[in-house]
Formats: C-alpha cells, structure tokens, sequence
C-alpha cells in the first residue's frame, strides 16, 4: 500500500502553467496584459460587489421604508418556569438570573411573563411582571418586588 502512494502522480495535463502577464509583448499578454486600452477596467484592480457601472445603485433605487427607533428599550424575558430552577425561599434578582444563565447579554429592564408553572414560594425582584405571572408566583406563596420600589427602600435605608 505505501509503495503505491508514494507513487501516485497527477495525470497528464492536470496542471498548467501560471499565467505571467505584463512580461513583454511576445509574451502575449504583454504591454496592457489583456485589459484593454485605457478605461476604468484597464485601470482598476477590482470592483466593489455591489458596484453597477454608473447606474444608480440598487439601494437608491428602492424606496426607503420604516422606521427603527434608536432609543427603544431591550426587554430581557424570563418565564414563570424559568423559576423554578431556584431553591424554596431563594431571592431572584439580576444577579441570581445572570448565575442560573437564565438571562445573558445587555439590556435595560427584566419582565416576568407567565408561561409555566411555580411550585416554589421565591421572592422576585424585577422591572415588571405580567398579571398571570404575579398570581402564579403569589399562588405558589411567593412575593414580586418590583425594582423600582426596591431601589427607593434601598435609598431611602
């Protein structure tokens, strides 16, 4: 088997030569090295992908639509079921949910929706909380600490 490797060769013709332009004009692709008298594609080396030639652009030809809103707020979403993971009686907060990997990344506020369900008595501290997911955490026996009060006892301490 090895001494059949060390033999393989490319076929006849598989490889050709490397094309060298602009050596001389008996090369044949001497002088202007197939690019044509003057112009800008004599001239330039390479286009831009989106380039047209000189006609107007496909993103000035479509008309601009919308409207994205630079000061929106990032929400960061955590289920009723994603509490669960804590322990009876535990404090969820920012931190605890950034431990668990339940919420990643930057944002502005935390919001607790209801889809799921809470067994466990936990304490949340959070942004906002919908209806479902405050009746379902005080059904269990728990308590919702919205941040904003949390923050003004903190202050007020």
């Amino acid at each position: 088997m090895a001494d059949t490797l060390s033999k393989l060769a490319k076929p006849e013709g598989a490889t050709r030569d490397k094309i060298r332009k602009g050596r001389g004009v008996g090369s044949g692709l001497g002088k202007t090295a197939g690019r044509g008298q003057k112009g800008q594609y004599a001239r330039r080396g390479t286009f831009k992908p989106w380039f047209e030639g000189g006609q107007t652009p496909l993103a000035r030809r479509l008309p601009k639509r919308g409207f994205t809103n630079i000061f929106k707020a990032v929400v960061a979403e955590v289920n009723v079921s994603d509490l669960e993971a804590f322990e009876a009686g535990a404090k969820v907060d920012e931190a605890a949910l950034r431990a668990r990997g339940i919420i990643k990344g930057k944002f502005d506020r935390i919001k607790v929706l209801g889809r799921g369900e809470l067994t466990k008595a936990v304490t949340v501290t959070a942004h906002s909380f919908s209806k479902s997911a405050q009746e379902k955490i005080a059904k269990a026996g728990g308590k919702t600490v919205l941040l904003a009060q949390a923050q003004a006892a903190a202050a007020a301490e």
